[in-house]
């Protein structure tokens, strides 16, 4: 058995947001220690720019990430799979550990209502990550 870093996946709907914001989290504190990956079913034309900017308040820049399609090798490929609302869309396979966000959708909410997304996504993804890296 390798030594192989942890891989997360994160998907929502548009990965333009929540997923967005969550990649940015896991790789500001963790690192190079897990392999980061974000995807959407549906994904947008662009990242929000009011996710951008929330996360540019925690000091941690997204404004170079793309929404990217979600694909069935992404999923095989990660050994965390965290769904932020993309019903049915996300593959299943078994043996992967998959984990579903209710997390509200900071689309079209002003910085104000994205804050509290904002830091609870931070949050989870310090306790995925303590569960991760032990």
């Amino acid at each position: 058995m390798t030594d192989q870093k942890p891989s997360v996946l994160f998907v929502c709907v548009h990965n333009a947001g929540r997923s967005q914001m969550a990649a940015g989290w896991l790789r500001e504190l963790a690192g190079d220690r897990v392999e980061v990956r974000s995807a959407g079913s549906m994904p947008a034309d662009q990242i929000n720019p009011v996710a951008v900017e929330a996360m540019l308040e925690e000091d941690i820049d997204i404004t170079a990430e793309q929404p990217k399609v979600l694909t069935t090798e992404a999923v095989q490929d990660s050994d965390v799979v965290i769904t932020m609302g993309c019903g049915d869309a996300c593959p299943f396979f078994p043996g992967k550990r998959y984990e579903d966000w209710k997390l509200d959708d900071p689309a079209g909410q002003g910085i104000e209502s994205v804050r509290p997304i904002r830091d609870e996504i931070k949050g989870r993804v310090e306790t995925l990550l303590a569960e991760l890296l032990g």
